[in-house]
């Protein structure tokens, strides 16, 4: 099958699923739920991808000033909005559709917050950074919904965050390479969709229920990970009488050591520690961490006094 996704070829090798996680709720950050599927107990990883949490926050809950080094983080906003705040002065906000990936590098403190009244749920991906690429300087790649490229074709619509679909491509640069697509199958559609071979992938069942792999197996159902084997693609149908999306996720593994603790991601514990005494002692990176707070974080902490008082 060609690169592209194009439906005319046929896959040599189609990938099947080897796992399905099934994640539970649970607290993260301040008062925020989230179904963690890769960064469980189930799939601590899968290289060169850290974690994947789909997160469901209401005000006041989210997440307050935290640091990052070592990896990226791709948030992607299903519904709601989130603002985000960091010690550099970079502040936005991203709503339903729209994608910050940024580089955590050398290091971040920021704060992810929800906006308004109501539901704000998502996607959170961490991605890990090769050796040489971990101390580099933050950066931020903000994809509007509006400019994230979408294709269609015999009732398949892919929104292409990262990488090629359909011979559409992302703008999206990505240090360590990984596609990321968001397919909504309408009923009775089927797709096949390339995956280099030496690529770990993965899917993760937002909406409805579809068939990946091979015609005769089950349907699997939202809030679930497919941990896909190896092969050079993957075919998916939708059987069901309502539409079917889910994100299609892979990357290229970097296959080196993995030290983590928390928001620290590198490859020895020697460099754990010294990323907590820089965090600690506000340098290499951590500079502008000192006597810094977010707006956003100081406005929950005003309203847990009120709330108190009250």
């Amino acid at each position: 099958m060609s690169s592209n996704g194009d439906q005319s070829s046929v896959l040599s090798k189609p990938r099947l699923i080897i796992q399905r996680v099934i994640p539970n709720t649970q607290n993260d950050g301040d008062g925020a739920i989230v179904r963690r599927s890769i960064g469980s107990m189930e799939l601590r990883r899968l290289d060169p991808f850290l974690m994947l949490d789909e997160f469901v926050v209401t005000v006041p809950a989210g997440f307050p000033d935290h640091p990052h080094r070592g990896f990226e983080t791709v948030t992607y906003m299903l519904e709601g909005a989130f603002t985000h705040q960091d010690f550099g002065g970079n502040k936005g906000t991203i709503r339903t559709g729209d994608v910050q990936w940024m580089t955590a590098g050398r290091g971040i403190v920021h704060s992810e917050m929800p906006v308004g009244e109501g539901v704000n749920r998502g996607l959170q991906l961490w991605i890990n950074l090769s050796s040489k690429d971990k101390m580099i300087e933050p950066k931020y790649q903000d994809l509007l919904r509006e400019d994230i490229k979408i294709a269609e074709k015999d009732g398949v619509e892919v929104r292409i965050i990262a990488g090629e679909c359909m011979g559409v491509k992302s703008p999206v640069f990505t240090r360590t390479p990984a596609m990321y697509l968001d397919f909504t199958l309408k009923p009775g559609a089927e797709w096949q969709q390339s995956i280099p071979e030496s690529w770990n992938a993965f899917v993760y069942v937002i909406e409805g229920e579809g068939v990946f792999g091979s015609l005769d197996t089950s349907p699997q159902h939202a809030h679930q990970l497919l941990v896909l084997g190896s092969g050079d693609g993957l075919c998916v149908w939708n059987k069901s009488s309502q539409q079917f999306r889910y994100a299609l996720i892979g990357g290229q593994p970097l296959n080196e050591p993995v030290a983590q603790y928390g928001p620290f991601v590198m490859n020895t514990q020697a460099e754990i520690h010294k990323a907590f005494e820089d965090y600690r002692f506000h340098k290499n990176g951590f500079e502008k961490a000192r006597d810094w707070s977010s707006q956003s974080s100081l406005k929950m902490r005003n309203f847990k006094k009120q709330s108190k008082l009250i």
